[in-house]
């Protein structure tokens, strides 16, 4: 049956969640601020639109079969710019449309197709395009107006290591790019230049790669003739913000007294920041005063903000969620700003926080349960990254799991972000293993404080979390019933090999080097090594266009599978590194659960939570 003919009180909860259209933050133009982009799926694919707030008139911008997510707008608010590549392989080009609609020309004439790496777009028609290949490494180019014929743009910057446009100033005449020559991947440094490529100043506390801290641009100050540089630190083992006037060579740290990582972005007539405080998997909202000082609280509810800025009138807006209520772009002045029409997404269970002592230090974990009482079938759910966090955000892949009978169980790793510095950088060289190590120690608090029946547990993960799913299975087999990897490493020698050339940047920082430098810690952190010990079924699923975990690693951890004979499913799909289309995100949910519902136990103890019949609308063939 389709199920988008189902009337919405016969269509399951979990699938609800998923359909019911959402929209993005939407992104203001800074001289035009009454036109707006955001992104939605209310189509069925996550596209852009653009929003004219003066007219209240949305129109769809993009329309294409896997979906765009990739695009801002010009400064005066005439121009949308997107991200064209092909199927979700994330290799193409900058396209534009007007505002007010009109047919797609090519933005840049002259650049070849890459991976992006910035873009910044001056209010007098500077342009400045990064790019990434395998052949050419990390290169920024600019294309400056002027009258007559257009002119091709120029090259100002090559290195073989990874680098990205960081912003360009409002007066279009400073650049800053954000580039690790110095060979740490996880620890940026910082080049102001002209437009021509010449160099104004240079800040780097890695100290040429010597010590692991990083910097990030924030953003140049959005008034002319004032070159000073938001940027964020990890001088105290954390993220924080900081003014840097490259001119005058001076470093402003501001002490916010705030605990947990901090992010901030100017408002905009430069006196004051919107401080993004993220701890202990939430996140709250400030106004700091730049001439007094003061920092004040802006209201908002528990859960976690995906996204806010400042609007020209001095109001907030903001993207909120928590695990139990759908996201609400909303407003300082406490209305919604931006409703998507339609079906509306069901409700959660809320999450709880379960600190637990692990090898490394305390692990954070966040908890949600059916109804009832356990031990119930239980999914460790990892995260991707893996320099990122889990929070107190809607997800509806955890709320379909929950709705199915199982607890989920998040954990914030040691190389997640939000809990310091230190903590993001211990997975170095032991990369994988310290990792399932934390996750290793929630898993016994989950058995042993009656949450998670031990003998149905569930890992599972993307991108990361698929490659720790793999991990985990090989090098725990004797603790997990079940793996569910999606887009993940497993093979990481030829993930590195194949894999675009940033991520080989961040490979050699995390492992030390190549695979023909330290061959033993890639053996010791890849799948393939442990694909022998599996007892577990796996399941695997993978975009055949992923730039990020290449398909030709995934087929040759399935063919050690298939030579072993062990149980195992593949489901391959036509797109990059996962779906922006929504029903076949439905589509891999609805097969996730179903081999859980047939691959794991349903009840033979006491006590046991009882596992429900496979869902309705679950494919009969196998995914192969």
């Amino acid at each position: 049956m389709d199920q988008n003919a189902l009337p919405d009180h016969a269509m399951p909860d979990w699938e609800k969640r998923f359909r019911a259209p959402r929209v993005s933050l939407p992104e203001w133009a800074e001289d035009a601020p009454a036109r707006s982009l955001f992104v939605s799926n209310a189509t069925g694919t996550f596209e852009l639109y653009a929003w004219d707030r003066t007219t209240g008139e949305q129109r769809q911008v993009t329309d294409r079969p896997n979906g765009t997510t990739d695009g801002t707008l010009s400064p005066d608010g005439e121009w949308i710019w997107w991200f064209s590549d092909t199927d979700g392989d994330e290799f193409g080009v900058w396209m534009r449309q007007p505002f007010e609609g009109g047919p797609d020309v090519r933005a840049v004439e002259g650049l070849d197709p890459a991976y992006p790496a910035g873009l910044a777009i001056g209010r007098d028609g500077t342009v400045v395009v990064g790019r990434s290949t395998d052949e050419d490494g990390s290169t920024i180019h600019v294309l400056r107006p002027g009258s007559g014929a257009p002119k091709p743009p120029v090259e100002i910057y090559r290195h073989s290591e990874s680098a990205g446009v960081g912003d360009l100033s409002h007066d279009s005449t400073l650049l800053v790019i954000e580039h690790t020559e110095h060979g740490d991947a996880m620890h940026s440094a910082l080049r102001v230049v002209r437009p021509d490529g010449s160099t104004v100043a240079e800040l780097d506390d890695s100290e040429g790669g010597t010590k692991e801290l990083g910097l990030t641009v924030l953003g140049f100050a959005p008034v002319d003739g004032d070159p000073r540089l938001l940027i964020g630190h990890q001088r105290r083992g954390r993220w924080e913000p900081m003014i840097w006037d490259p001119l005058a060579g001076t470093t402003t740290e501001l002490d916010l007294d705030l605990p947990g990582d901090v992010a901030a972005e100017w408002y905009p007539d430069a006196s004051a920041l919107l401080i993004a405080h993220s701890h202990q998997a939430r996140d709250e909202l400030f106004r700091y005063d730049l001439a007094s000082g003061e920092r004040t609280r802006i209201d908002a509810p528990a859960g976690s903000v995906m996204g806010a800025t400042a609007r020209p009138d001095g109001t907030v807006e903001f993207l909120w969620s928590s695990a139990a209520e759908p996201p609400q772009v909303r407003s300082t002045t406490g209305s919604t700003v931006l409703d998507p029409p339609g079906m509306k997404a069901p409700r959660s269970v809320p999450v709880e926080d379960a600190w637990v002592e692990g090898p490394g230090g305390t692990v954070h974990a966040l908890v949600q349960k059916p109804a009832g009482e356990g031990p119930f079938p239980t999914v460790f759910e990892v995260h991707g990254g893996p320099t990122h966090h889990d929070s107190d955000s809607f997800a509806g892949q955890p709320a379909a799991w929950v709705d199915h009978g199982f607890a989920v169980v998040r954990v914030n790793y040691r190389g997640s972000t939000g809990y310091g510095r230190a903590w993001t950088d211990a997975l170095k060289n032991r990369v994988g293993l310290i990792e399932l190590e934390d996750i290793d120690a929630v898993r016994a608090w989950a058995v042993d404080s009656g949450l998670a029946d031990p003998d149905r547990l569930v890992l599972a993960g993307g991108s990361w979390g698929g490659y720790l799913t793999l991990l985990g299975v090989g090098t725990q087999p004797e603790v997990w019933a079940l793996g569910l990897a999606a887009v993940p490493v497993a093979d990481y020698v030829t993930a590195y090999h194949d894999e675009m050339e940033a991520l080989k940047s961040m490979d050699r920082t995390l492992l030390g080097g190549t695979p023909e430098e330290v061959p033993e810690r890639f053996e010791a952190s890849s799948p393939l090594t442990y694909v022998d010990k599996v007892r577990a079924p796996v399941y695997i699923s993978a975009g055949v266009n992923d730039p990020r975990c290449p398909i030709r690693q995934v087929e040759n951890y399935v063919a050690r599978l298939e030579a072993r004979g062990h149980p195992h499913e593949v489901y391959r799909y036509d797109a990059g590194h996962g779906s922006l289309v929504v029903e076949e995100r439905i589509k891999q949910i609805r097969l996730e659960i179903d081999f859980a519902l047939r691959h794991l136990p349903k009840t033979d103890r006491e006590g046991r939570h009882p596992l429900p019949d496979r869902p309705a609308g679950s494919p009969t063939a196998r995914p192969e």
